[in-house]
């Protein structure tokens, strides 16, 4: 016999036995029925179709109106049934999203990793968290034969997996151009090219690039309308905003870049950060700037990473674990 109609004629034995006695071996007995149902495909419906004919053979004489309810809890399952199918077509797609996602995150942080670089006379700190799976920020330092050392940091506005591409496409053209096309100017006006050409026009990065020459201890630096950074001078034992004037990449083809320089003496400091660090919120309110530069204060004086895993471990224990943006901080200590 086929199976349906195997588990038919068991369901009407068993559903007779249990009114007879209420015997509890036939409720485990239907438990069974309902796991070998599911084997089969059976619907929810199709179960209470079984039900009704059960009792349809068990009672002849049923009364209409109990004939009628259960055609009624009949309809209500077909509606269930379709709706759980749609239930379970969205969770399939969701779990096989939930993958991809994983995967790109993955592929995001091996495309993304950079080493930070030792350098004679000059601390580097870095840290980068994504307030989510992908992470919408990117940092990335450039080292070559020369004597400086490259240090980019960005934000994408868009955040997603066309955000991790395109911060892919950025890094591989860092690391492609020549050391004459090093300077941060320069460097901003080609990324700039090859943003506007190869990234959707709904999606524009913010980028800092500075170039540390430490022979000279001179940073090199400009701006595409990214979230200003911060110069500490230890002999005034006072924080300067450090910004530039340029527009964000991808916006227009040509596109100038103006170039600033700072130099950096025995206890100076340069912050970098995007700006999850600085509208970090306390409740609905954004964090003010002199507030950030508290904050940093209060770890300055460790080494470098150390302080800004400090940092960054300090805010996000003020918004109670759960960043509302991607937290980005980069400290270079003289």
């Amino acid at each position: 016999m086929e199976p349906y109609q195997m588990n038919f004629s068991n369901y009407r034995s068993l559903l007779k036995k249990y009114i007879e006695t209420e015997d509890e071996s036939s409720l485990y007995q239907a438990e069974q029925f309902s796991k070998l149902s599911m084997q089969h495909n059976i619907s929810p419906e199709e179960i209470v179709n079984i039900h009704i004919q059960a009792l349809q053979e068990i009672y002849p004489d049923m009364p209409g109106d109990i004939h009628t309810a259960m055609n009624f809890l009949l309809e209500t399952m077909i509606s269930y049934g379709l709706a759980y199918q749609e239930f379970q077509s969205l969770r399939e797609k969701q779990v096989e999203l939930e993958s991809e996602i994983s995967i790109a995150a993955n592929m995001q942080q091996t495309l993304l990793s950079t080493t930070v670089p030792d350098v004679e006379g000059l601390e580097i700190g870095a840290v980068s968290v994504p307030a989510h799976r992908m992470n919408g920020d990117y940092f990335h330092f450039v080292t070559d034969g020369s004597k400086n050392i490259g240090i980019a940091i960005a934000d994408v506005i868009g955040k997603g997996i066309p955000a991790a591409l395109a911060m892919s496409m950025i890094k591989y053209s860092l690391d492609s151009f020549p050391d004459t096309m090093r300077s941060p100017s320069i460097t901003l006006e080609n990324l700039n090219r090859v943003v506007e050409r190869n990234v959707d026009s709904s999606m524009f990065i913010t980028m800092f690039y500075g170039l540390f020459n430490y022979e000279t201890n001179v940073l090199s630096y400009s701006s595409a309308g990214h979230e200003p950074g911060f110069y500490y001078c230890a002999a005034k034992d006072e924080f300067m905003e450090i910004k530039g004037n340029g527009i964000v990449l991808g916006v227009l083809d040509q596109t100038n870049y103006e170039e600033f320089e700072v130099e950096m003496s025995d206890g100076d400091m340069v912050v970098l950060l995007t700006d999850g660090v600085t509208e970090c919120r306390l409740g609905d309110n954004f964090i003010e700037s002199n507030e950030v530069l508290e904050v940093i204060r209060q770890y300055m004086h460790l080494p470098a990473q150390e302080a800004v895993d400090s940092v960054f471990r300090h805010f996000e224990r003020l918004q109670e674990f759960q960043l509302r943006d991607d937290f980005t901080l980069i400290f270079l200590k003289k």
